[in-house]
């Protein structure tokens, strides 16, 4: 038997995590299904060095480009009501949802 719902959330962009993560929460207390979280998990950082100079002349000068990935985690009581509307939700294309019933 399925005891819960895990939402695992993540961005780019920890603003558009966070509406996300608002718009379940609203959907929660519609159905009135119990909601744990949003809970925010370590954020990843790809971090990548590149020389500035195209060849190998001249000084050693280094770019650093930084990226981060931000997560959240949501546990729900698993409601067939609140799965539909679920995937009803528009989501930008920077924030990936995984939905695992355990």
């Amino acid at each position: 038997m399925v005891s819960k719902a895990r939402i695992r959330l993540s961005s780019t962009d920890p603003g558009d995590l966070n509406s996300i993560c608002d718009e379940i929460g609203k959907i929660a207390e519609k159905t009135g299904v119990k909601l744990r979280g949003p809970i925010p998990l370590p954020t990843k950082r790809l971090v990548i060095s590149t020389r500035k100079s195209p060849c190998g002349q001249g000084t050693h000068s280094w770019d650093k480009f930084e990226s981060r990935i931000h997560k959240r985690l949501v546990d729900v009581d698993p409601n067939e009501r609140f799965l539909k509307r679920l995937m009803r939700i528009k989501t930008p294309e920077s924030v990936f949802i995984e939905i695992e019933l355990v």
